[in-house]
């Protein structure tokens, strides 16, 4: 490649990621209610086996998925409960077909059923894509009793404003909740950022998102409670907010349910501490912090 085709590819990214930025608008006054220092976002990714059908993955990865449904899902809806927090499960609607009477019960207890998408991927074709939303918002309502205001997903964000989403929880571009655009400049939404540093599979599954299994090592969950409680504890002191991605498969083992269990005692310990669901927040965000 030439100095000057190099060049020319520089400004290329430059200006892509000038343009990515200027669709994200962080909230440089964001306020919580009144005697809240930092809000806590415990949210459970309930993709069951259907990641890892996606990915091809072995019967024994599937047997992984599998677990989450069977047991990882009720070990920690029992865990939250007896903490009062409510959490959001963001679940693909096929899942309202395997394992329905989990999501029942959980939004019996009061907790948030949100987005995933159909089968945790999101069609390139525009009418597909619909459909598919379509799908899970009626599968999701078939369970809860209610619409989904929320997502985890790459849905178009002018489809999800047109469905009554008012809010998104897929970038990490912040740590903060914030405004999107869509790449037009339009349709804006609240986003709750997550982020891989506090995302329970990147510690403890091996094979994630492809990777060779030498590239990863499955953590102690005391190491992994160190690090989170860190997390923790910086977000307090600046008055912040953290939102954790688990999946019940992997955070569902009972030696992490008990991890996750400590870390929450040594949260609610503290004054100021909220633990709403994503629709809580997102709602408290377009009411304190108008688009």
């Amino acid at each position: 490649m030439t100095s000057a085709a190099l060049a020319d590819e520089v400004e290329q990214l430059k200006a892509a990621a000038l343009a990515y930025e200027a669709r994200h608008f962080p909230i440089p006054d964001f306020v919580l209610p009144p005697g809240v220092r930092m809000a806590v976002n415990f949210t459970l990714d309930f993709d069951a086996m259907l990641a890892r059908r996606l990915a091809n993955e072995p019967p024994m990865q599937l047997a992984k998925g599998e677990f989450g449904g069977r047991i990882g899902i009720w070990r920690l809806l029992e865990m939250y409960e007896a903490h009062d927090i409510k959490v959001t499960i963001f679940t693909p609607g096929r899942i309202c077909e395997l394992y329905p009477e989990a999501l029942r019960r959980a939004a019996r207890a009061g907790h948030e059923i949100a987005d995933h998408m159909w089968e945790h991927h999101v069609p390139k074709d525009k009418a597909l894509e619909e459909d598919h939303l379509l799908k899970t918002i009626a599968a999701l309502e078939r369970v809860a009793g209610r619409r989904p205001v929320g997502t985890r997903s790459e849905h178009s964000p002018a489809l999800l404003r047109r469905q009554g989403f008012i809010y998104n929880s897929s970038t990490s571009c912040t740590y903060t909740p914030l405004y999107q655009d869509d790449e037009n400049g339009m349709n804006r939404m609240v986003q709750l950022p997550v982020h891989f540093a506090i995302d329970d599979a990147m510690y403890f599954s091996a094979n994630w998102g492809g990777s060779k299994t030498a590239a990863q090592r499955l953590l102690d969950p005391d190491e992994v409670f160190e690090m989170w409680r860190s997390a923790f504890w910086h977000q307090y002191r600046l008055g912040g907010y953290l939102n954790f991605m688990l999946h019940p498969f992997v955070s569902g083992r009972a030696s992490r349910v008990d991890m996750l269990e400590r870390l929450i005692v040594e949260m609610k310990k503290l004054p100021g501490v909220w633990f709403p669901t994503c629709e809580d927040l997102a709602r408290h965000v377009l009411a304190r912090h108008p688009a």
